[in-house]
């Protein structure tokens, strides 16, 4: 029988306010997992004093979220690769809102951690198969575009999800900010159910086709340039409020103004990548990654100063611009492997979340001050260009041979 889902090309079968809907409700997805992904990190006091531990046991939370998205992206990619996109989109997040309801009902500290290991588990997954889904409904010289719209959610959570969510937490309770996102997890299965027509989604493929074509140098090496080259941008975020408070030298009042320049420039970031990848393909990589050694150099300098440090924090924030560059890319350098390689960018830039802030954690013991997470970042924009090099002659490499044995 005919496969169905691959029988009618969507961007040409739904009209762009359908697909403008369907890019809403992905997006959707991405506002609830950023917005549970970061909100410990304005919570952390609280959640500390109910659980009875510290605050850097509770920071042992975030990690097992991390942890679970690493794990998570692969296995449920996996599980997934014979499985309509449109079903997969709606088990995950319905995954992710009970996930989320686990963790507003865990009685004790070690439950919490076991239950924020389980809800980051379909983070990856979810991102990757919604990019797959936007670019399949969207017109081939706009995928880009419709992959940053997907992400936005993330970048918006940052700005709005985040502080609301905190605020509800610090007001009624830290569970009832998980609650919340379980809340927005529901709403949209509900409009993705509602909006993405059935059996309309895009082709599928085996496990073992899927692993076959996933081990291949151009997508290990794609992934590298995400998980080394992101780096930097985390090394900075993760010590930036230390940094404002003891070299800028403002008060606590201040912060909420830098998270919410960080927010801003995350957005403008992220719409910037999928521009920039529709303009230039794989190139874009370089030249984010190049705005990328800029502005971190240029940070430690920022931050001596009230007035330079906002509009740098901003700048920082839009290195977001990578991901929708780099998930764009994987879709033409993975071949059946679409599912599998989309997840496992998530994983990529959730492993470059744990280097980064390692190594700015490494340069500020070692007594570099805390601006040195600038200079750490510009080594790994350095390290993820020359990852971005290799990628480039391999895939030279390999149209000159496809050219060879075709002539």
């Amino acid at each position: 029988m005919a496969n169905t889902e691959s029988a009618i090309p969507l961007h040409a079968a739904l009209s762009s306010r359908q697909v403008a809907w369907v890019l809403f409700a992905l997006s959707m997805g991405g506002f609830a997992i950023g917005t549970s992904e970061f909100v410990i990190m304005g919570l952390i006091s609280e959640m500390a004093r109910d659980l009875g531990v510290t605050e850097p046991q509770v920071g042992h939370v975030i990690s097992a979220y991390a942890l679970g998205v690493v794990v998570g992206a692969p296995l449920l990619a996996i599980f997934g690769a014979r499985r309509r996109r449109r079903s997969l989109l709606l088990g995950f997040m319905g995954f992710y809102a009970v996930g989320n309801l686990a963790c507003a009902l865990a009685p004790d500290y070690h439950t919490l951690m076991l239950a924020r290991f389980i809800a980051g588990l379909p983070h990856g997954a979810y991102f990757g198969v919604a990019a797959l889904v936007a670019a399949h409904i969207s017109p081939p010289e706009q995928r880009g575009t419709a992959v940053g719209r997907v992400m936005l959610g993330l970048s918006v959570a940052l700005l709005v999800g985040n502080p609301l969510a905190t605020w509800l937490g610090q007001v009624m309770g830290w569970r009832y900010a998980f609650a919340l996102v379980s809340l927005i997890a529901l709403a949209t299965m509900a409009m993705t159910a509602w909006r993405l027509p059935a059996g309309m989604g895009a082709p599928r493929t085996d496990a073992l086709r899927e692993l076959r074509d996933f081990n291949r140098a151009p997508v290990w090496l794609t992934l590298g340039v995400g998980a080394i080259g992101f780096a930097g941008m985390f090394a900075v975020f993760s010590y930036l409020t230390p940094t404002l408070l003891q070299v800028t030298g403002v008060g606590e009042g201040f912060i909420p103004f830098a998270l919410m320049a960080f927010g801003i420039g995350s957005i403008l970031g992220t719409l910037a990548g999928g521009w920039l990848f529709d303009r230039f393909g794989f190139r874009a990589a370089a030249i984010v990654l190049v705005w990328s050694m800029l502005i971190l150099l240029l940070f430690p300098l920022a931050a001596q100063s009230a007035w330079a440090v906002l509009p740098l924090v901003l700048a920082v924030a839009t290195m977001g611009a990578l991901g929708p560059v780099l998930q764009s890319h994987l879709m033409d350098v993975a071949r059946d492997a679409q599912t599998l390689a989309a997840a496992s960018h998530h994983a990529a830039f959730n492993a470059a979340n744990a280097l980064g802030p390692w190594l700015g954690g490494m340069a500020i013991t070692a007594g570099y001050g805390w601006t040195s997470t600038g200079y750490v970042g510009a080594a790994t924009a350095i390290g993820g260009l020359l990852v971005y090099a290799l990628a480039r002659r391999d895939l030279r490499g390999r149209d000159a041979a496809a050219e060879a044995a075709a002539g």
